[in-house]
């Protein structure tokens, strides 16, 4: 059974009086309690039998770069709690049946880089990714049923925009994936769906991903960029974030109820990309992507009227949970 939640409103404009989010509001310091066996409830990670992640198996935490990687890199049910901060410059890779979760606001990866490459069933949250050098913060390849929550990813734009890569990207026929209330900020490019033009023979018929309740912030581009695939964005906040989404190479999105400050081009489409757009507050600026097909997704969700977002979204996202 297929569940559709779309609203058609005409959206005023919304004011932008008032006071501007703190440094803490942005980096999500209201800490909510959790459960390190929660598993998503909205969007295409609950679709192909769902993500449980570690659920079911033992607990582990771990405080240093040799334990982290230890504890991740089979694919042995297990839920990971990160303690405290983590440096260092390698990529780790993430095994199967895995939750990844941050202790606390504390819980931090600097420098290194998570992929999650031909595997299946993996939840990261509450986790802060910053400054992964000539790599992104996290990587999903050729991997189903993942879940991104309540994360903080970042660097700076101080350097060239190629001295970092993404935040988060999810390319090679990755399907199945979920990315909530996560605070993307200070970056060139954000997030990409589909990493080539030419790697339609792979990606078509994959790449089914959600975004929603994110926080994106000072941002040049990526917002997410959907190469091929099948999006569905909504009640995201974005601010101060140059090119927002960019529907490409025959992508179908559905863009609903999200809220854009100071975007120069908030959603647009490059080699015939599609998008069905309701409900938006795109802060005065055009939406410029061609019209899509994509109505209904095949999951229940709830959507907040644009002029809710901002409350909702800001304090919220990012690495503001407590296990």
């Amino acid at each position: 059974m297929r569940f559709s939640t779309i609203v058609s409103l005409a959206m005023p404009a919304l004011s932008l009086a008032g006071p501007t989010p703190t440094t803490e509001e942005r980096r999500g310091v209201l800490a909510k309690h959790a459960s390190i066996t929660d598993s998503p409830t909205t969007g295409y990670a609950t679709q192909n039998g769902g993500t449980t992640g570690g659920k079911g198996g033992s607990t582990t935490t771990v405080s240093s770069y040799a334990q982290f990687t230890a504890a991740v890199a089979d694919d042995t049910a297990r839920v990971v709690v990160v303690s405290g901060a983590i440096t260092g410059t390698e990529k780790v890779r993430i095994g199967s049946n895995k939750t990844i979760v941050g202790k606390d606001s504390n819980a931090k990866l600097n420098g290194i880089n998570l992929t999650v490459k031909s595997k299946k069933n993996v939840i990261i949250r509450n986790l802060s990714i910053s400054k992964v050098v000539g790599d992104d913060a996290i990587t999903i390849q050729l991997a189903t049923n993942i879940w991104i929550d309540h994360c903080d990813l970042s660097s700076d734009r101080d350097h060239d925009k190629d001295y970092y890569d993404g935040l988060l990207d999810i390319t090679h026929a990755a399907d199945f994936v979920t990315v909530s209330n996560t605070f993307m900020h200070d970056h060139w490019k954000s997030s990409l769906v589909g990493h080539s033009d030419n790697n339609g023979a792979e990606d078509k018929g994959h790449l089914r991903v959600t975004y929603h309740n994110n926080y994106w912030y000072n941002l040049n581009s990526r917002g997410p960029s959907i190469r091929f695939g099948t999006g569905h964005i909504f009640n995201n906040y974005y601010e101060n974030v140059n090119d927002g989404i960019n529907t490409r190479q025959g992508a179908q999105v559905l863009v609903q109820n999200n809220v854009f400050v100071n975007s120069k081009k908030p959603l647009y489409s490059t080699d015939a990309g599609y998008a069905v757009a309701t409900g938006n507050d795109f802060g005065g600026a055009a939406n410029e992507a061609l019209a899509g097909t994509l109505t209904s997704v095949p999951y229940q969700y709830s959507l907040l009227d644009a002029a809710k977002v901002k409350a909702a979204v800001v304090g919220t996202a990012g690495a503001t949970l407590k296990f």
